[in-house]
């Protein structure tokens, strides 16, 4: 039902007992595949290599850094990053070995949202078990901590970023067009979020994909994410 003010307006729902969340502080994570530490130049070497392994390049087609021809340039874009609040980044490791990164951004606790992105994946991690728990423990921090909206913002040409977001129950709200200008390309943004009330659905959904139970002997799924997930999304796109 919608709210009327004395002046017969239509007027958004009084939120009285909102309080802005806490910023998200240099925290570790620790899941039962990954662990998220903050991102730190030890990282460095792990990362280049594990990074390496994508002989094509095309993990950075979309992203607005990369690809680095040597360690001591990606170490140069880390030494930036590591001392950054905001994107605040994480090295995602999987026993004990640096394979991903991922951070917070556009942190605005006054408005209680926040976004996650940054989201670089080595070949040894895109598609397992700890890349899904990598960003269920981030969405968990953020919606426990009392933030009431969490997004996900990609290239509107980038399908395969598009698809996880979806699968791990962003809904789709729309493409800004010409929104920024990456590598001396044009970006339309596509734009996704996952709001407090969206949470519990989802985060069922993805203890109970992550949960070992959903996985045979050979590690194949009983259920999919997306199948899981599918109810939680108010639109798709």
């Amino acid at each position: 039902m919608i709210e009327m003010n004395a002046l017969g307006q239509p007027v958004g729902p009084l939120l009285p007992d909102w309080a802005p969340p806490p910023a998200p502080t240099r925290m570790s994570m620790q899941g039962r595949y990954c662990r998220l530490e903050p991102l730190a130049l030890d990282h460095a070497p792990a990362l280049y290599e594990a990074f390496s392994e994508d002989q094509t390049g095309g993990l950075w087609t979309y992203m607005p850094r990369g690809p680095f021809d040597s360690i001591d340039a990606y170490r140069q874009w880390m030494w930036g990053a590591v001392q950054s609040a905001d994107p605040l980044h994480y090295a995602i490791l999987v026993d004990g070995r640096p394979l991903g990164s991922a951070s917070y951004l556009r942190i605005a606790p006054g408005a209680g949202s926040i976004e996650v992105g940054w989201i670089t994946y080595a070949p040894a991690l895109q598609r397992t078990r700890a890349a899904t728990e990598a960003m269920y423990l981030m969405m968990r921090w953020a919606f426990d901590a009392g933030y009431r909206r969490y997004e996900w913002k990609c290239d509107a040409l980038n399908a395969p970023s598009r698809r996880a977001a979806q699968r791990l129950g962003f809904s789709f709200e729309g493409i800004f067009r010409q929104a920024v200008v990456v590598k001396g390309r044009n970006r339309d943004t596509a734009w996704y979020a996952a709001i407090d009330r969206d949470w519990p659905a989802i985060r069922d959904a993805m203890e109970r994909w992550l949960d070992p139970t959903n996985f045979d002997e050979n590690r194949m799924q009983h259920q999919s994410l997306s199948a899981l997930t599918r109810s939680a999304l108010v639109a798709t796109g």
